[in-house]
């Protein structure tokens, strides 16, 4: 199974697409509780509930953080990757990363995430993108679009509410 961090080939098509093509993956999740309480949810306390397990690149006993300008995963040795550099941060409302977990800087992708008030708590917007940049940009948007339903339904759950498919 392709998740966040995988670069493999498209295998289904078996050539390249070009990256201007490949449309944005996004999504939108609400979760319950004030904007600036979903900010803090999913930038101070990512590593409660993002999917280490199956969405990181040391696994299991690794952990996730948003630290000055980069997000960083930590191992239980010590060991850490850098998932991305932070070029945009306006809490509580949204930030912007260049994002290449598992990879280089060299290879980066586009990610942002909005905060928005909506009468059943926070709308969540996610939208990423920058698909020329990736090594294999239909593998990777590919593997993101595939990856990134089960990170927002554990962030939605985490935040109290009752988690679906994001939109």
């Amino acid at each position: 199974m392709e998740n966040l961090f995988s670069h493999s080939e498209d295998a289904l098509s078996g050539h390249t697409v070009p990256a201007e093509s490949l449309e944005p993956v996004v999504y939108t999740v609400t979760v319950p509780g004030p904007v600036a309480q979903a900010f803090a949810g999913f930038t101070d306390h990512t590593h409660l509930w993002w999917p280490m397990e199956s969405n990181s690149v040391f696994g299991t006993g690794s952990y996730v953080e948003f630290e000055d300008i980069l997000v960083l995963e930590t191992a239980d040795d010590g060991r850490t990757a850098v998932w991305g550099s932070l070029d945009d941060w306006q809490p509580p409302l949204s930030f912007h990363a260049s994002w290449y977990p598992g990879t280089t800087a060299l290879w980066s992708t586009e990610l942002r995430v909005a905060f928005r008030a909506v009468p059943e708590g926070t709308e969540v917007r996610l939208v990423h993108d920058g698909w020329e940049g990736a090594e294999d940009p239909a593998a990777t948007r590919a593997a993101s679009a595939e990856s990134w339903p089960a990170v927002l339904d554990r962030f939605v759950r985490f935040m109290g509410g009752t988690g679906s498919e994001p939109r």
